[in-house]
């Protein structure tokens, strides 16, 4: 059965990534702690068995220079201080092989599973957690129950080995008071290291379990409702009435920006009340003229009446309009099917303003193909 939100609501999907990043940023992580355990115990362990004798024999040997002392030595408190703080750097150098492998060990573990993550969030103080009524809960709860019982399961499965470990070492061990003292330090290094490697494997097996199930643990704590995941959406992308009015202010600039570039249109091609579209051409920087606006019903008004303000020729097309309207976007090159249209167009547009310029006799207006409404396709 899947659990349910505090509004009761059941947490059937998958968590989003925001939602993954939001408790991150939280310091909710999986972590494992008996797979940092088992790293600690397996680098150490090995530091142990390989390196334990040397480390043995120059812990030794500090140990018995630190002993002799002389009258001088003894009796003298800076000298004693003197010699205690040599010995302490010694020492520290002398264990730092193994030091440091822990240390290793300690941080490479977690980025196994969840990796580093540090959250301020986390380690901020929370009073609710000092709520003695709340911690009795979460002490008889079912999450308690079955902590405790992993953590006895764990336990016992690794005194079964450790005391397996005495039982088949004891000869050993109880030999080694016989042993002189660098061999007995090299030999007890070796049993202890092999020691540790063996609760490292075991703690290893019970990580293998541990894993997969903080794994799913920590998805099936984040997983959300389906009204969580709308809410998300809503947050991220803002709501419908918030888009449809991003949507028409965007609709409403583009429109003052097309209607900006009418009065540097050649001619506007009208329906004539439908339809309107402006058409501009430069033929030092244009392959083809372009439409610069367009619009019917209101918008087709507005064109024609700042096309009228701006002394802008208008051109009665129906035919050549509805094309040009259906089938060319603002700022794109009309098709080619509509080249010869458009080019008598402008001609004519041409022909008038040389012929009021110059006095001259006003050229027959070109007759446009009817055909052209049906026909013309974007190519």
């Amino acid at each position: 059965m899947a659990e349910e939100n505090e509004n009761g609501q059941e947490r059937t999907e998958q968590p989003t990534s925001k939602r993954l990043e939001q408790a991150r940023e939280q310091g909710q992580v999986p972590r494992s702690t008996d797979l940092n355990a088992a790293a600690v115990m397996l680098l150490a362990g090995g530091g142990l068995y390989f390196m334990g004798g040397r480390l043995g024999l120059q812990l030794n040997e500090l140990m018995r220079t630190g002993l002799t002392l002389s009258r001088e030595d003894a009796l003298d408190e800076k000298r004693a201080l003197a010699t205690f703080a040599t010995d302490m750097v010694h020492t520290m150098l002398a264990c730092a092989p193994i030091l440091g492998l822990t240390l290793v060990a300690a941080l490479a573990a977690p980025m196994a599973i969840g990796g580093w993550n540090v959250s301020f969030s986390a380690i901020a103080p929370d009073f609710t957690k000092l709520n003695p009524v709340s911690g009795l809960q979460r002490m008889f709860s079912v999450k308690s129950a079955v902590e405790l019982a992993k953590a006895l399961a764990k336990f016992l499965f690794i005194a079964l080995v450790a005391g397996c470990l005495l039982w088949k070492n004891s000869g050993e061990l109880m030999g080694l008071g016989a042993e002189p003292v660098a061999a007995g330090l090299t030999h007890a290094a070796r049993l202890v290291g092999h020691a540790f490697l063996m609760l490292a494997g075991t703690m290893g097996l019970i990580a293998a379990i541990d894993v997969p199930y903080q794994l799913w643990q920590h998805n099936k704590k984040l997983k959300m409702s389906r009204e969580e995941i709308k809410e998300e959406a809503k947050e991220s992308d803002g709501s419908p009435e918030m888009k449809g009015r991003i949507r028409r202010a965007q609709h409403e600039l583009a429109r003052r920006r097309m209607m900006q570039e009418v009065p540097k249109a050649d001619v506007v091609v009208t329906n004539p009340t439908h339809f309107a579209v402006a058409i501009r051409y430069d033929e030092k920087r244009m392959r083809a003229p372009i439409v610069v606006a367009k619009g019917a019903d209101v918008i087709a008004a507005r064109i024609r009446e700042i096309a009228t303000e701006s002394n802008v020729p208008i051109f009665e097309a129906p035919p050549l309009a509805r094309a040009l309207h259906r089938n060319v976007e603002i700022g794109d090159e009309i098709p080619s099917n509509l080249y010869v249209a458009v080019a008598q167009v402008l001609t004519y547009i041409y022909q008038v303003k040389n012929a009021r310029r110059y006095g001259a006799v006003m050229p027959q207006r070109p007759a446009i193909d009817s055909g052209l409404d049906s026909d013309a396709t974007k190519h």
